[in-house]
């Protein structure tokens, strides 16, 4: 995972009594001492960088580890990871995990992930809560601290109007990013937005903004749940993959059923599936992930009033 933006990802469950979080899965790349300590920790509500986003109900942006509540500093520093993104999962009220997701600050890595949110009852914008913004240099933070959204506009306007994933290939063509110009001074090419429900009718989306160097991923795919099906179905519905181009819907495309494969188990427990063995994925996706030359897969499940509509999975 040395060449993406992302450089590991975890996630966390509760355990049996729901008093505290245990280590789910996770992928580290080449940062094996920080996954190996990793897997030996728990967290209770509100202890670490889990632990505070279980207890906030949403997502969490950590730029900096040191003097921060994050626990595995020197670890994590070892490795050149520098901070991270924790978001909780809810189905409802109902914690199924806790996502955090590990970047560095390698002066090459171009790219950026932010949090924005809209509090309905105080406002129809949603603004930026934070981010991580890599050596896109402090011109872009700058224009998107002062940039707001409507709903259905921008990036994060159009995923909280569609309440699903948003994957918009070329920045630089599409009319509904509004900071356009920007980005593709800096080399971002590529965005994907990731609905986050919360707690108490907050509304907050993860936006991935994707740079031709450092892409967030090496392939990104949207999955969308087929209405009026039954057992429930997922299909590809956008994509993108840097050795491969756009994965455009298809009649040939695979259809993965719950429960079946990283993504449907997914679909089925409303937490996050890891596997570094994308060669065994079901309906021929395996194949085809393998074909581009790719080992690892993260499946995030997306709730929407409740229910899992959508999974969005990315490739390393």
């Amino acid at each position: 995972m040395t060449t993406t933006f992302i450089k590991a990802t975890e996630y966390w469950v509760p355990s049996r009594d729901r008093s505290h979080l245990v280590y789910g899965g996770g992928l580290y790349g080449v940062a094996t001492r920080f996954g190996a300590l990793s897997r030996t920790l728990c967290f209770r509500c509100g202890e670490g960088l889990p632990g505070q986003a279980w207890q906030a109900g949403y997502p969490i942006v950590l730029r900096q580890f040191v003097g921060s509540y994050f626990q595995r500093t020197a670890a994590a520093h070892a490795e050149g990871l520098t901070c991270a993104i924790a978001m909780p999962i809810f189905a409802g009220d109902f914690l199924t995990s806790v996502l955090v997701i590990f970047c560095g600050d390698d002066e090459h890595q171009a790219g950026a992930i932010e949090l924005w949110h809209n509090d309905p009852a105080q406002s129809k914008d949603m603004t930026l809560v934070d981010g991580h913004y890599g050596n896109t240099g402090d011109a872009f933070e700058f224009i998107s601290r002062r940039t707001s959204f409507r709903r259905g506009h921008g990036l994060p306007g159009l995923c909280w109007h569609r309440g699903v994933p948003v994957l918009m290939e070329d920045l630089g063509k599409a009319s509904s990013f509004l900071r356009a110009d920007s980005a593709v001074k800096l080399g971002i090419n590529r965005g994907f937005a990731l609905p986050c429900p919360a707690r108490g009718g907050q509304i907050y989306v993860l936006a991935f903004l994707s740079a031709l160097a450092t892409p967030i991923a090496r392939r990104v795919e949207v999955w969308e749940r087929a209405e009026g099906v039954e057992p429930p179905r997922l299909h590809r519905t956008s994509g993108f993959c840097e050795t491969a181009g756009s994965l455009s819907p298809s009649p040939s495309a695979p259809v993965l059923e719950r429960g079946k494969g990283t993504i449907g188990q997914a679909l089925l427990s409303g937490a996050p599936g890891i596997t570094s063995q994308v060669e065994a994925e079901p309906a021929g996706l395996g194949a085809e992930v393998s074909r581009a030359g790719l080992k690892s897969l993260v499946a995030l499940p997306v709730v929407r009033d409740g229910r899992l509509v959508a999974c969005m999975a990315w490739y390393f």
